[in-house]
């Protein structure tokens, strides 16, 4: 959903004020909606031939080993976008920007990188000081935290699920959820959507990308103001945790 309003606030971008056509310069396409440093810089050099700084996780880490940079990322970005900068060319810069990033893809790899067959081996630090795998420096990753929180599947009387419209903003922005209490560490209780009688019926577990969640599942028949949906529409359009607590309430 966040790429889909992205794309059409883009698009309504270069229809209403472009005149139907795309910016030709990396800061022209960095003013868009949705188009970030990376996509930017990669459609200006490919597209439009600007010698731009274009920089991913694969040019990340080539610059990483070619230059044996010790700072840990995240915090060596800065650095290695500077080194990439470095290095661009002003001549076919498209093509110099996607033979970067396939270099890192299939040559430069995270593991088992193909030194062998690397063209920049002969003036790669990594490569010689004999653990380029130990590049880039990454943190220990800290304990992921662990968050509780309550999930409500209310059915009314014709079977039909209770749900709600997440706001744009946030974890799961724009998406349809059952209605839940806040997810937090060490949440307790919570005022549910409607006054039902509410029962238990288990919890479910989900892991996220910064943290893992317990959602207590309650259920209870009722009405009020919400997205009334079957319960087959209901599992096919909810995501990975609210179809588990959707499912865990239908028993």
């Amino acid at each position: 959903p966040a790429t889909a309003r992205n794309l059409l606030a883009c698009a309504r971008a270069v229809a209403g004020e472009h005149g139907g056509v795309f910016p030709d310069t990396e800061a022209g396409l960095r003013a868009l909606p949705g188009l970030g440093p990376y996509t930017a810089a990669a459609v200006a050099a490919i597209a439009f031939g600007e010698a731009a700084n274009v920089v991913d996780g694969n040019v990340e880490r080539v610059m990483a080993r070619l230059f044996a940079v010790e700072t840990p990322v995240p915090a060596a970005r800065p650095e290695l976008r500077a080194l990439a900068g470095l290095l661009v060319r002003e001549d076919r810069p498209g093509d110099w920007a996607q033979a970067l990033m396939d270099l890192g893809a299939t040559v430069c790899r995270p593991r088992s990188p193909l030194c062998g067959d690397c063209p920049i081996r002969p003036w790669c630090a990594g490569y010689r000081s004999g653990a380029p795998e130990r590049y880039p420096v990454k943190l220990k990753k800290a304990d992921r935290p662990h968050r509780t929180g309550i999930a409500w599947v209310l059915r009314d009387s014709e079977g039909r699920v209770a749900l709600v419209r997440r706001p744009d903003k946030g974890l799961l922005g724009g998406m349809l959820g059952l209605p839940t209490s806040d997810w937090a560490v060490g949440a307790g209780e919570a005022e549910p959507p409607v006054a039902a009688a509410w029962r238990e019926a288990g919890a479910v577990e989900h892991v996220f990308t910064h943290f893992s969640l317990s959602l207590t599942v309650r259920v209870a028949e009722g009405s009020g103001d919400f997205l009334w949906t079957p319960v087959d529409e209901a599992l096919a359009a909810l995501p990975t945790v609210f179809r588990k607590a959707l499912e865990r309430g239908l028993g």
